[in-house]
């Protein structure tokens, strides 16, 4: 699985190709051992073209300010990244350095900088301790990451608790990667996973959410969601979805199996254009039938869409979302199963709905919801887009939101809330009966409304 000529030639004639190899160039020259590093060179041993090239180099950060004087800001800077700009391209050249045996798996306490052979020894598992020096073709493989690449194996670097316990990100990472290859796992990495799950719970939310994130944007993030429940982990950092399994569904209409086994089958159905918010909306959706559930005439989930969207709302606050992530997700799962409404809706209504910012991203998720339903029936999305469209030909739409959420809050001297969701709501529909057609007429609107 060496790197082909034809991947390694296609690389280099593109624009960061060039500008990659220019700073290894640059760097080398000036007696600095340096090479491409990580998923850039994964990418590559995988016979396709880098999304992102990362250089790591023994050069100190401010040798490398020296060498290129045009570099930015790095959210990585305390870590020895820098940013080099070149040709209106970033690239971050990171210094060598060794893991910090002090950790609260949060952060590193401290940095030390180091040689290759000890940057390679902190990264997390062997497909990334890659390294490729473009210059002289050689591939620096210390862990057999290329063998694993081969049998799509995901094996951790050293002792795997140990690895854990250093940044318990690698919990989260190491199933991504392992649904990104669609791949497996070492035994002794999976029984980590497993043995270590509880420690996820000293990571930091922002952290578990971008990884969440990545996930739910990869190509199977119902792989990637078993994983998490299997291992527990996901029982320590969102109980609200672990309780998912093995909550029975009415038989006559939901022949998929449980409400954990439908949200599986709807996160298959994603598409490249759904977006980040809708896929959060879909994973929650339903988690309210876990403290819904009843049996009457048949198995019911009686205001199972807010309760599921209040509980949404816990697990983001917890992951450090947005107010106005968490608003938007919360509005949409609070409002999936108001779909068989609106043909029975007057055209004010309608305007109200079909006009607001998030409905089309209501009718994603509707649309996954019935995906992840057997048998599928789209008759009522398709009467539903039909109405859409028509009454949007028959009806102009109001002009874009004249105030923010953030302008609201900045106005108003209000925090993040509930409030500001409904001011918004009574803005726009102020907008569209044509009450408020500028911004300060907007500001008066808001003001005499508080």
């Amino acid at each position: 699985m060496a790197l082909s000529k034809d991947i390694i030639n296609n690389t280099l004639a593109t624009k960061q190709g060039e500008v990659a190899y220019g700073i290894v160039e640059k760097l080398t020259d000036a007696g600095f051992d340096t090479w491409w590093v990580g998923g850039g060179v994964r990418d590559m041993a995988l016979g396709g073209f880098p999304l992102d090239i990362d250089i790591a180099t023994e050069a100190l950060p401010d040798q490398v300010r020296s060498l290129f004087p045009n570099t930015v800001g790095s959210t990585g800077e305390q870590f020895g990244s820098v940013i080099v700009r070149i040709k209106g391209l970033n690239m971050e050249v990171t210094t060598f350095r060794e893991d910090d045996e002090v950790s609260d798996g949060r952060h590193p306490e401290s940095v030390v900088f180091g040689k290759r052979e000890q940057d390679a020894k902190r990264r997390d598992i062997t497909i990334n301790a890659l390294y490729w020096n473009p210059i002289s073709g050689e591939l620096f493989d210390p862990f057999n990451g290329e063998a694993d690449l081969k049998e799509r194996l995901i094996r951790f670097i050293g002792d795997p608790a140990t690895r854990i316990k250093h940044d318990a990100l690698r919990l989260l990472r190491v199933i991504r990667f392992r649904a990104l290859l669609n791949g497996q796992y070492h035994p002794e990495t999976y029984r980590a996973l497993t043995e270590q799950a509880q420690f996820i719970e000293s990571l930091s939310g922002s952290r578990s959410l971008r990884e969440l994130e990545k996930m739910l944007t990869g190509p199977h993030p119902d792989r990637a969601f078993e994983d998490l429940w299997e291992t527990r982990i996901l029982s320590y950092l969102i109980p609200e979805l672990y309780a998912c399994k093995g909550i029975a569904q009415p038989k006559d209409y939901h022949h998929e199996g449980d409400v954990w086994d439908h949200t599986m089958m709807a996160l298959k159905a994603f598409l490249p254009e759904h977006g980040p918010d809708v896929r959060f909306a879909l994973l929650f959706h339903d988690c309210g039938k876990a403290t819904t559930f009843a049996t009457k005439e048949r198995i019911r989930f009686d205001e199972h869409a807010p309760v599921s969207a209040d509980l949404a709302d816990k697990a983001l606050h917890r992951l450090q979302a947005t107010g106005h992530r968490i608003r938007k997700i919360h509005w949409l799962i609070a409002h999936h199963m108001m779909m068989g409404f609106f043909a029975e809706m007057n055209a004010e209504r309608k305007s109200h709905w079909y006009f607001h910012p998030w409905f089309h991203e209501l009718l994603e998720l509707f649309w996954l919801d019935i995906a992840g339903t057997d048998p599928q029936d789209y008759s009522l999305y398709g009467e539903i887009l039909q109405d859409y469209h028509k009454f949007l030909d028959g009806h102009p739409r109001p002009p874009k939101q004249l105030l923010s959420g953030e302008e609201i809050m900045e106005i108003l001297d209000l925090a993040p809330g509930e409030k500001v969701g409904q001011i918004i709501a009574s803005l726009h529909e102020a907008q569209i009966r044509g009450e408020v057609t500028k911004k300060s007429e907007a500001k008066e609107f808001i003001r005499k409304m508080v």
